[in-house]
């Protein structure tokens, strides 16, 4: 048992029951992070609380689900693939810690999960940018016929995949 010290709760409005946040791309920090048992508990997943910064859902909670430990390889590199989105997006390639992404602005790309028997609607992370790509404008479309670069300019360089394809680069 627990005492209330007299709480009166007809002076205290009640809180609204939240519905998911509407698709879309949401500026937010991760607040939270850890990891979690899977239901199976043969696996691991990170457990991650982003806040909504700014705009009408602005101190909106959503979280995202990273199975980076389970026996099942596809699962794994998806969340591998999301994990390097957000490596990305903060500028912490690196991280020892999970607390280092904690705090630092990026875009998450949000859908709506239609409710399932037995489940509420929710909402599902679909991907991570940066704050600065998610507000660019789409690239200009490529010339007809672009013109070679000189073989000097190209000599020696170095290509790599872009960080959505989540290949490994040194």
């Amino acid at each position: 048992m627990a005492n209330l010290n007299g709480f009166d709760a007809s002076k205290v409005d009640p809180s609204d029951v939240l519905s998911p946040v509407p698709d879309g791309n949401y500026p937010v920090v991760i607040t939270e992070s850890e990891f979690k048992d899977t239901k199976s508990g043969t696996g691991q997943y990170l457990q991650l609380t982003l806040e909504v910064i700014d705009g009408p859902m602005k101190g909106r909670k959503i979280w995202d689900r990273l199975n980076l430990v389970n026996q099942n390889s596809t699962a794994r590199e998806i969340a591998e693939r999301q994990l390097s989105q957000i490596c990305h997006a903060t500028g912490v390639l690196t991280p020892q810690d999970s607390v280092e992404l904690h705090g630092k602005p990026l875009t998450a790309k949000v859908v709506l999960k239609p409710a399932d028997p037995g489940y509420n609607p929710s909402n599902e992370v679909k991907g991570y940018l940066s704050l600065n790509a998610a507000n660019d404008p789409a690239p200009a479309a490529a010339p007809e016929q672009a013109q070679p670069a000189p073989a000097a300019a190209t000599q020696g360089a170095q290509t790599s995949a872009p960080p959505w394809a989540g290949g490994a680069q040194a």
